[in-house]
């Protein structure tokens, strides 16, 4: 990739950033509701409510208030939770490591199953199997997340009570962990009998938010290589008598991975975002789940916090995902 083009996708970030926190600014502050209203109770004073206005920097008029919000990214300062009383940009970063373990791992497990859904109803176009993976994509992609979720739950957590439903680590065990990746840390500590407890808590979670991103994945790479196996490179490789398997994996991947590529970075964020309900059906300890309750509450400063963050895990995903166009197609790397 061009090293012009890259720097350009990265002077874009900077505007890119600015539209978010204004959205963001202008959205939160439309939607009906006073949050100090909900902090104090019938005993407090007008004098009181004005206090806690000046606190929280709301006395101020509103495009004031969005030059302050702009200083405070700028600074890294996020201000005070109102309804948790603590500094956002700590509370955002304690709760992050789990949500990230959680997309991590749904985006990997339905990296690869997208990925052998496509190569086999590819392979095998036209017979049965590929017929068996095809109405399997359709299913997952035709059912959302949050009705997965209630789906797991109730096949293997009430029928089939194989795994948990709830949580990310049986509470005992809380104490065992420094840091908040508990599947990271665990691993990497050696202690695999707490990873095999993290992972059981995050099998069902993860299978939730996966199914219907596999489905999405199978089908753009599906339609990705069938319209590269069009092309006069392949056409050529076959004439040459490499056998098809050899074809569609030495051929044919490399070139028609870059939409799969797209697909998954987006929405990756998406499920950095999208895991609320998932977080909330399975009593996730992640951003989502605090996410849903600064929402409740009204928490300006949170939901803030919360979204400026997710925007810029968005905007590096998207640059992170230009360049790795040039690493998994020699021809975007030659230009």
């Amino acid at each position: 990739m061009p090293i012009a083009y890259l720097l350009r996708r990265i002077a874009l970030a900077g505007p890119t950033l600015l539209g978010a926190a204004l959205f963001v600014f202008v959205l939160i502050r439309i939607a009906p509701g006073d949050p100090i209203a909900m902090m104090v109770t019938g005993e407090a004073t007008p004098e009181d409510i004005a206090k806690l206005r000046a606190v929280y920097g709301l006395h101020h008029s509103i495009p004031v208030q969005f030059l302050i919000f702009l200083r405070d990214i700028a600074t890294g300062n996020f201000g005070t939770s109102i309804s948790l009383h603590q500094d956002v940009l700590s509370l955002v970063f304690e709760r992050l490591p789990a949500t990230l373990e959680l997309a991590v791992a749904a985006m990997l497990l339905s990296m690869v199953c997208g990925l052998t859904f496509a190569l086999v109803s590819v392979y095998w176009r036209g017979r049965w199997p590929a017929a068996v993976v095809d109405a399997i994509a359709a299913a997952a992609l035709a059912v959302p997340e949050f009705l997965w979720a209630l789906l797991l739950i109730l096949l293997f957590g009430v029928a089939i009570p194989w795994l948990p439903i709830s949580g990310r680590i049986e509470p005992e065990n809380i104490a065992e962990f420094h840091t908040q990746f508990y599947l990271v840390e665990s691993v990497l500590t050696g202690r695999f009998a707490l990873a095999g407890e993290v992972l059981a808590h995050l099998v069902l979670p993860a299978l939730a938010l996966a199914l219907p991103l596999t489905a999405v994945i199978a089908r753009v790479l599906k339609s990705s290589l069938l319209q590269a196996a069009d092309q006069e490179y392949v056409l050529l490789a076959r004439a040459k008598g490499f056998e098809p398997g050899y074809v569609l994996w030495h051929h044919l991947l490399p070139n028609a991975l870059i939409p799969a590529v797209t697909i998954s970075g987006m929405h990756f964020t998406l499920l950095l975002g999208g895991t609320v309900l998932v977080e909330l059906i399975f009593s996730y300890p992640g951003i989502g789940n605090m996410l849903y309750g600064a929402a409740i509450n009204r928490d300006l400063p949170l939901i803030q916090g919360i979204t400026i963050v997710f925007a810029v895990m968005f905007i590096f995903m998207n640059i992170l995902i230009d360049c790795s166009y040039a690493l998994i197609n020699p021809r975007v790397r030659q230009g």
